[in-house]
């Protein structure tokens, strides 16, 4: 489940300097990292733990990470599914769980009031520390994703996605979807998710992130009530690198449809890179920055060739895609693809403009605050620093670490890593339904 934001916390704020909070952080005494953030605008909270337990780390039983992190919500002590429903929405709070491929997580928000938020704190951790894994859950909730498996199959972008990913990475553990593959899900028992379970949602695996309107000691006892009673465990071990692509790969998957999906790119980016600031900021300018980007305005604007053309990194553990993309008429979809690579490669040869990094240093700053301007918005940053083990300054020197890059930079970090040789294209489409 994803969270949205609801509550600003614009209202306290005044500008840029005050706006970016200062993160505390500490170490439960079982080894969970815990990071924190008081804001005492409004009487909420957000928290959430987050594990590396994502479907990188499914091995042979792929679909397992997706399937324990729906399943362990569904029941827990002696709880079912319907009474920890209705424990949470008694006390008014919002709960769910989600998993991706570097991690998994589970989240709250309550109002910080004892007497709504302790029993909410106590279901969470309940779920946490004894889920039962019921047998008629996972039936369901192994149909379900049987049935969104399926579903896929006529979705020309989830089709394009999955080949994108199996192509950029191989026999990585990134390569697959983290929803597994109908044989593979089918296969899954109650006896491996628990055994995944086990593994992996332990104390010194987890990252929990605390934004809201609570005192240290307040999110001291908050961590300790939620992880306190969880094994230390172990730290999952290190994925293995990413190997360069060694030449560009064109694949085509014919399908009934009226416009042809496109994707392209490579592993480039993971957290924390040295060259994320370089390779951010150039990418604004030539794909990221919707209509006004380079690719937008050559694909779009000047010839009508699509509707959406982009490009965005996916940073991830480890390299994670450079990705460019668009949807096109099946009759335009050639001339669209080659638009798009001429416009990297003068990107590539030619680098930005003093102008265009100007607007989009001004852009990019200009609009940081509003990625940081409510709760839930900011405890997905804190979540972000633990898991990736970014600097706890991050947020105050992100806009002076923009400010800071240059032409030069973003000509030489595009060269180095960014190589349209070796670039996989995906295409689905072709033929009209």
């Amino acid at each position: 489940m994803r969270f949205a934001s609801v509550f600003l916390l614009l209202l306290g704020w005044s500008g840029l300097a005050l706006a970016v909070p200062q993160i505390q952080h500490w170490q439960t005494v079982n080894g969970a990292q815990v990071y924190f953030v008081p804001a005492h605008q409004l009487p909420m909270v957000d928290v959430r733990v987050v594990f590396d337990a994502g479907s990188a780390r499914d091995g042979r039983h792929q679909g397992v990470a997706e399937l324990t992190s729906d399943v362990m919500t569904e029941g827990a002590g002696k709880l079912d599914a319907d009474t920890i429903a209705a424990r949470f929405d008694a006390v008014g709070a919002n709960f769910g769980s989600d998993a991706g491929r570097d991690s998994a997580v589970l989240s709250l928000r309550s109002l910080t009031d004892p007497q709504l938020l302790r029993p909410a704190l106590h279901t969470m951790a309940l779920i946490l520390r004894d889920p039962t894994f019921p047998a008629r859950a996972l039936a369901r909730e192994r149909n379900r994703t049987l049935i969104a498996l399926q579903a896929e199959k006529q979705n020309p972008g989830a089709v394009a996605e999955k080949a994108f990913f199996k192509a950029l990475y191989g026999d990585h553990p990134y390569a697959h979807s983290p929803l597994g593959t109908p044989r593979s899900v089918r296969q899954l028992s109650r006896d491996d998710l628990r055994a995944f379970y086990r593994r992996y949602y332990v104390s010194r695996n987890a990252v929990v992130a605390i934004v809201g309107d609570l005192s240290r000691v307040q999110a001291e006892q908050m961590a300790q009530t939620l992880v306190g009673g969880l094994p230390a465990g172990r730290p999952a071990a290190a994925l293995p690198p990413v190997p360069a692509l060694p030449r560009a790969r064109d694949i085509h998957l014919p399908q009934a449809t009226a416009q042809t999906q496109v994707l392209m790119g490579e592993p480039v980016l993971r957290r924390g890179d040295p060259d994320y600031f370089a390779l951010y900021v150039g990418n604004h300018i030539l794909g990221g920055s919707g209509m006004v980007s380079r690719i937008a305005q050559e694909v779009r604007e000047k010839r009508g060739l699509a509707y959406s053309a982009y490009s965005f990194f996916i940073p991830m553990r480890r390299a994670g895609p450079y990705q460019l993309g668009l949807q096109s008429k099946n009759s335009s979809a050639d001339e669209a693809l080659q638009v798009l690579r001429a416009t990297l490669k003068r990107f590539l040869a030619d680098g930005p403009s003093a102008k265009e990094l100007k607007e989009a240093k001004e852009n990019i700053t200009g609009g940081f605050p509003l990625n940081i301007d409510s709760n839930s918005k900011l405890v997905g940053y804190l979540a972000m620093i633990g898991f990736y083990r970014l600097p706890l300054d991050y947020l105050g020197r992100f806009n002076s670490r923009v400010e800071a890059v240059t032409l030069a930079q973003i000509r030489d970090a595009f060269h180095r890593r960014v190589d349209p040789d070796r670039m996989v294209t995906v295409t689905v489409g072709g033929s009209a339904p």
